[in-house]
């Protein structure tokens, strides 16, 4: 099968090379002649020729299978389940939207997330995602199929996968011309561990559907560039719709198509095919995109469409120049042409200026962390403070792009050896996309395509050059040309060791599809001492203890990346999640955290929290806990509340636990929730108790009580621990002086000096030393009593004192 990788004539140049190499003994060009032309070898000629397309859809269609197969090893490996944060939210509103329609979706207003402010769903989701599952379930059960909407959601991105493969193939064939790069590419891109991270059964996500959505709108408009089409330009506006209700994304396409439009004009090739398939592409795709209530007039008016609205007004102003050179002379098409250029650029620049400063325009914080790496750390920390966010290694590099991080540089060459349209929009897409990579690893993943299909153009350039430079060497007979002067050997180790790579990449995707990216968050699996597989389910026994034991209505606070599983898993409602939308309101839930348990305990009462959830791994090894997410809660935290300092929480120049940790540390709300009987248990026989296993160190605060929070469950591998915010005693903090009895609390001994963080309550909170404290006085007058009350029943039948308060 390997001939029919290559177009026809590049198969029967192969054919001729190793039929002159096994008839090597007849060196005359009589006894070549004599062989090639003979009727065995004509006839697998033809055949060859015949059958090459056919076999070419059946290579593809493999490779589709593949992309779906690889990615279902966290089904068997584990079972049908949604991964990861986000995805939750996604599945849950797709459950919503199967149930209540389109219509339904629009008018959600969801009152269990963002508590007490909610979130309106249908005008803050791109529903593409959703709306293609919802889709696709329907269609089934229109067909009498009856599935779960659940194993829709998991088997819909290794499905679309498949997709991606296609329009990688399709995309590279109208570049190149040529299907075996084609193939290369699809091959690549259907197993590329970076794509599998966010494509494996169980992600649900939205990059399962816009990586498919992206390729397919880059093959449609260069298939529209190439053959000046209205069709194919309408094509890929619609397309760019599907992206635009996918994923927020989309602003890469908007801006790459400009970019390379730019490019050719600098190149001095633009033509009208160019103008057509841009003008309708532009035109049609904003006014599509307005359509999707989350982009509406963003798509106007925001920063990251500039770039389109500038090169589209460009054009017309070509154009017209253009049109009308016709009907003046040379001198003043030169002036004309100086006047406008410089008016044009003129009133792009102060345009843009006006709106920037005006604020009538502006960049996103994710935009401005991607042109200055740095401004999130600066001023988002939010955003700095996701691991996805960060900048990437080039051990990333490798191990999501393994052996196409060498294929790449090759594909490059190649395009811009006999640059044409279509290599060089591949060569600008892909040089973005590394720099874009580069400063955010989760971007490896807009990356992928663009080196998988670069690749397979080198791979194809590379193996051709070999082939014809050993068939050229072969022939003993003829004058070698000068331009194939590799020796023979040298091409057979090239094509061996080309060879050798590619098995070696499917190889190393296959292991990081089965090992790295199938596990899902919400299942942890490890293995014991004697190899066995252990599987660690401390969330859902969490998430389902919540979804049994606490009241429909209760209020759970937990750091933001677990909001979105409390309400999939428990359906109960949450402070923050994973949409990040109000910076203030994570700062709070972030310095609740940072602070005291008294200080902790009044924003707790003030949001009507009932438990608060956190996550520790310092008994069974988990990293990802909240101990060490703990310095970014703090930061955001400080960011609103500058009475929360960072420097508050290092012991001797470090973030520490031990003893040697700051006080500030030690009696902070996250500690001891984390901590909390925590010295009663040992993790390892020779440490001492209370030794967390994964800062390798012995705790420093041991043996305290909770006085505020009571411990309601902890999951089996204490990862999961959930403690219930305590009712106020009665009259609990006050001391009100009424008809001169002074009534003090039995015990205030407990209450601390300077506990207070927000004053503006009915009375003040504030707690003083028993010294220089100060009762409050209140006078009162009876209105109207209950007629139990008059009875001196003792017992409240409904009825209640209403007390008014004199004012002076």
């Amino acid at each position: 099968l390997f001939f029919f990788f290559f177009k026809q004539k590049t198969a029967y140049e192969m054919l001729r090379s190793l039929v002159g190499s096994e008839m090597c003994i007849r060196d005359s060009n009589e006894g070549e002649a004599s062989v090639l032309d003979s009727p065995f070898v004509q006839t697998l000629n033809s055949n060859a020729q015949k059958w090459a397309p056919a076999l070419r859809m059946t290579i593809l269609l493999m490779i589709s299978i593949l992309a779906v197969v690889v990615r279902v090893f966290s089904v068997i490996r584990f079972e049908s389940i949604i991964h990861e944060f986000d995805p939750w939210f996604n599945y849950r509103t797709t459950q919503y939207l199967a149930k209540e329609g389109v219509y339904g979706l629009w008018n959600w207003y969801d009152s269990e997330s963002w508590y007490p402010l909610g979130r309106s769903v249908g005008g803050t989701v791109y529903p593409g995602l959703m709306v293609t599952s919802a889709s696709v379930y329907w269609v089934l059960h229109q067909l009498s199929i009856p599935v779960d909407i659940r194993n829709v959601c998991v088997f819909l991105a290794p499905v679309f996968a498949a997709f991606t493969s296609i329009a990688a193939y399709l995309m590279t064939n109208v570049i190149t011309k040529r299907p075996e790069a084609g193939l290369f590419s699809a091959l690549f891109v259907a197993i590329v561990p970076s794509y599998m991270s966010r494509s494996v059964a169980g992600s649900y996500d939205n990059e399962g559907v816009s990586i498919f959505a992206l390729v397919f709108t880059f093959y449609m408009y260069l298939k529209a560039a190439d053959t000046g089409s209205l069709l194919w330009s309408c094509g890929a506006s619609l397309a760019f719709f599907y992206m635009v209700s996918a994923w927020g994304g989309y602003a890469f396409i908007i801006n790459i198509i400009p970019i390379y439009i730019v490019a050719v004009f600098l190149s001095g090739n633009i033509n009208n095919r160019l103008y057509v398939s841009y003008t309708v592409f532009y035109v049609l795709g904003t006014i599509y995109a307005m359509q999707i209530p989350f982009v509406g007039f963003q798509a106007i008016h925001s920063s990251e469409h500039m770039a389109s609205h500038g090169v589209f007004i460009f054009l017309q102003v070509y154009m017209f120049i253009n049109w009308i050179k016709q009907y003046i002379t040379k001198s003043a098409f030169k002036a004309l042409t100086r006047l406008v250029i410089f008016t044009f650029v003129s009133l792009l620049v102060l345009g843009f200026l006006y709106l920037t400063f005006t604020g009538k325009t502006k960049w996103s914080g994710r935009s401005l962390t991607l042109l200055d790496p740095t401004y999130a750390k600066k001023f988002i920390p939010i955003i700095a403070s996701v691991s996805e966010h960060q900048a990437t290694t080039w051990s990333s590099f490798f191990f999501d792009l393994h052996y196409l991080v060498m294929f790449t540089p090759i594909g490059l060459y190649y395009c811009l050896k006999k640059p044409s349209e279509g290599k060089l929009f591949a060569a600008i897409y892909t040089v973005l996309m590394v720099y874009f990579a580069s400063v955010m690893v989760r971007l490896l993943l807009v990356l992928a395509p663009a080196v998988s299909i670069m690749s397979g153009m080198g791979v194809s350039y590379l193996i051709r050059f070999l082939i014809k430079n050993l068939k050229n060497a072969l022939k003993s007979s003829k004058k070698q040309s000068s331009k194939y002067n590799v020796p023979s050997e040298f091409s057979v180790v090239g094509i061996l060791l080309i060879s050798y790579l590619v098995c070696t990449y499917t190889f190393h995707a296959n292991i990081a599809g089965a090992e790295s990216y199938s596990h899902p968050s919400v299942i942890l699996a490890t293995r014991d001492q004697q190899g066995n597989r252990l599987i660690i389910d401390d969330f859902r026994e969490a998430y389902y203890w919540l979804r049994q034991n606490t009241k429909p209505e209760a209020k759970i606070m937990s750091w933001w990346d677990y909001g979105y599983q409390i309400t999939g898993f428990s359906n109960r409602t949450v402070l923050v999640d994973n949409n990040t939308w109000n910076n203030s309101h994570i700062a709070t839930v972030g310095t609740a955290m940072a602070s005291s348990e008294e200080d902790a305990y009044e924003i707790a009462e003030k949001l009507d929290v009932d438990y608060v959830l956190v996550i520790f791994g310092g008994y069974s090894y988990y990293s990802g806990d909240d101990i060490n997410k703990f310095l970014w809660m703090v930061r955001i935290g400080g960011g609103v509340f500058p009475h929360i300092k960072e420097e508050d929480f290092y012991g001797s120049g470090q973030y520490r636990v031990d003893g040697q940790a700051s006080q500030t540390m030690l009696n902070c709300l996250m500690y001891k929730l984390s901590y909390y009987r925590f010295d009663e248990v040992k993790t390892d026989y020779w440490k001492p108790a209370g030794y967390d296993t994964v800062r390798q160190t012995e705790i420093g605060n041991k043996g305290y009580k909770l006085r505020r929070f009571e411990e309601a469950f902890t999951s089996e591998r204490w990862i999961v621990r959930i403690f219930k915010v305590k009712p106020r005693e009665n009259r609990d903090g006050l001391y009100i002086r009424s008809k001169g009895v002074i009534n003090y609390p039995s015990d205030t001994a407990t209450f601390k000096e300077g506990s207070s963080l927000f004053t503006n309550h009915k009375y003040s909170t504030k707690v003083v030393p028993p010294k220089k404290r100060k009762t409050i006085t209140v006078s009162t007058c009876l209105l109207y009593t209950s007629d139990a009350a008059d009875d001196l029943l003792c017992v409240d039948l409904g009825g209640r004192r209403i007390i008014k308060k004199k004012k002076y």
